[in-house]
């Protein structure tokens, strides 16, 4: 799943979280709204939205709603590392996240498209 967009974690999933929801419910968003995120590959450039987005990120990660990986184009930002990292520690569930994989890795890749992710960090879009 691809998003040129900012990814607003607690627009995405705080209508979802009650029902165990894994679809995009951010309106703000095309490229994502109505499609179902859990258990994919998102790229992305950064999360954005409140502080409130890294505890929604575990929340979605604890309830099997939330990506298989993240990954970024630039730096990963605090809300995401946040989530996932609570995800981890509190409850054991990995999100894979890797950044700076440049502009050109968003600009080539496409919904649907096969990412494979070395135990390296590297990333390979077949």
């Amino acid at each position: 799943m691809v998003t040129r967009q900012g990814f607003n974690t607690l627009a995405t999933y705080f209508k979802g979280i009650a029902a165990s929801d894994p679809f995009c419910h951010d309106r703000n968003n095309p490229d994502l709204y109505r499609k179902h995120i859990g258990g994919k590959v998102l790229c992305l450039t950064q999360s954005i939205g409140s502080t409130t987005g890294g505890m929604i990120l575990q929340c979605a990660a604890q309830l099997g709603i939330a990506p298989k990986a993240m990954l970024y184009s630039g730096h990963i930002d605090s809300i995401s590392a946040a989530g996932i990292l609570l995800a981890d520690i509190w409850d054991g569930n990995r999100i894979v996240a890797i950044d700076q994989l440049g502009d050109e890795f968003l600009d080539s890749v496409r919904d649907g498209d096969n990412v494979e992710i070395g135990s390296d960090g590297s990333v390979v879009v077949g």
